[in-house]
């Protein structure tokens, strides 16, 4: 008899859980869509930490040059 209410305990809880989880997604559809359409546009190559200032990036590559044109 315990095993049986153990089992039905757990089936609560995982419904409960279900439940939870699509209440969740039904609220914040909207939300959850912008940010899933987000990650789809996103290039996984590239990282933000290594990106580096657009004008710092110009200033380096104009130096660059010059150097290799002195040669």
């Amino acid at each position: 008899m315990g095993k049986t209410s153990a089992t039905k305990q757990a089936m609560v809880v995982f419904g409960a859980l279900a439940f939870g989880w699509m209440a969740i997604e039904l609220a914040f559809k909207p939300l959850l869509d912008k940010a899933r359409s987000a990650l789809d546009k996103s290039d996984p190559d590239r990282d933000p930490d290594d990106v580096v200032d657009d004008s710092a990036a110009a200033g380096k590559s104009s130096t660059a040059d010059e150097k290799t044109g002195d040669d």
